[in-house]
């Protein structure tokens, strides 16, 4: 069961350090416009499976700030706007706007197209995580969860966004064994993160300040920590916010399309099958 300490000490007062999970990749990933790519399912990817894409950005609420109309399968995406407002649109008939806070999940199955952009007044500034689903969710049907700031878990330092932490579940339909949160610490506040049963892979992404695991990881970075199920602890030098995320490895071998991953070419296959004709649907449309 996954636990917090949260102090006001230095990893100088612990003779456990030399028992920290050490950190066996990290990068700051590609920038394209207002786009970060952190973690691709070529590259990260096939060390934190399920967690196979990560974004982060920065938008502006005027001029065109859409993502474009795309298509997914065998995945799912999780949007936290961090500031501002995330507004949706998705193939399932659901419209609307995410608050900072709030949480926007959108699993994909066999096949949905969809849209985010900018909304509001303020800067969008926010991540996009996309998760491998199960064999038995990669081709059900699309499903798709808008979850209001004020019903997304807070925990002391840590929010809530998938799985569960010290009794708080997230309202998000999620597999088990699959953590994701945010937590925010102030200047020398320690959290120290033990891993759920089987809980494998672990990492964090860094968009306020730095943090020490013991080894610093800096702001914009993306740190990957070795396989274990040994605890991680993590210090704030100077006010500190991440997203982090921890699951029992995703057993398959990813199959990648360009808008898809599956666990076969047959899963693959279909999925992509499914998203041409709804894409063919949206262009009869003039959608796209």
């Amino acid at each position: 069961m996954n636990s917090t300490v949260l102090n006001i000490e230095s990893y100088d007062d612990h003779s456990d350090v030399a028992m920290q999970r050490k950190i066996v990749a990290r990068t700051k990933g590609n920038t394209r416009g207002v786009i970060t790519r952190l973690v691709s399912p070529s590259d990260l990817g096939q060390l934190i499976k399920p967690f196979v894409f990560l974004d982060y950005g920065v938008m502006q609420p005027s001029g065109n700030t859409s993502l474009g109309m795309h298509p997914h399968s065998g995945i799912a995406t999780l949007s936290l706007p961090i500031t501002g407002g995330f507004g949706y649109e998705d193939t399932t008939g659901k419209t609307g706007i995410v608050n900072a806070g709030g949480l926007e999940w959108m699993k994909a199955g066999n096949g949905v197209w969809h849209d985010g952009y900018a909304a509001g007044k303020d800067p969008l500034e926010f991540y996009q995580l996309w998760v491998a689903l199960a064999k038995e969710e990669e081709n059900a049907p699309a499903e798709s969860q808008y979850i209001d700031a004020k019903d997304v878990p807070i925990v002391g330092p840590v929010t809530v966004m998938l799985g569960e932490y010290q009794g708080a579940k997230s309202l998000i339909r999620s597999a088990k064994g699959m953590n994701y949160f945010m937590v925010q610490l102030k200047d020398g506040e320690v959290w120290e993160y033990t891993p759920d049963a089987g809980q494998n892979v672990a990492w964090l992404s860094v968009f306020k300040g730095e943090v020490a695991t013991p080894e610093v990881a800096y702001k914009g970075e993306v740190v990957v920590f070795e396989e274990s199920t040994s605890s991680i602890r993590i210090q704030a030098n100077g006010d500190s916010s991440f997203v982090f995320g921890a699951a029992i490895k995703h057993p398959h071998d990813l199959k990648l399309g360009y808008y898809s991953v599956h666990t076969s070419r047959e899963a693959l296959a279909q999925g992509e099958k499914e998203i041409e004709k709804i894409g063919n649907q949206l262009r009869l449309l003039d959608r796209i």
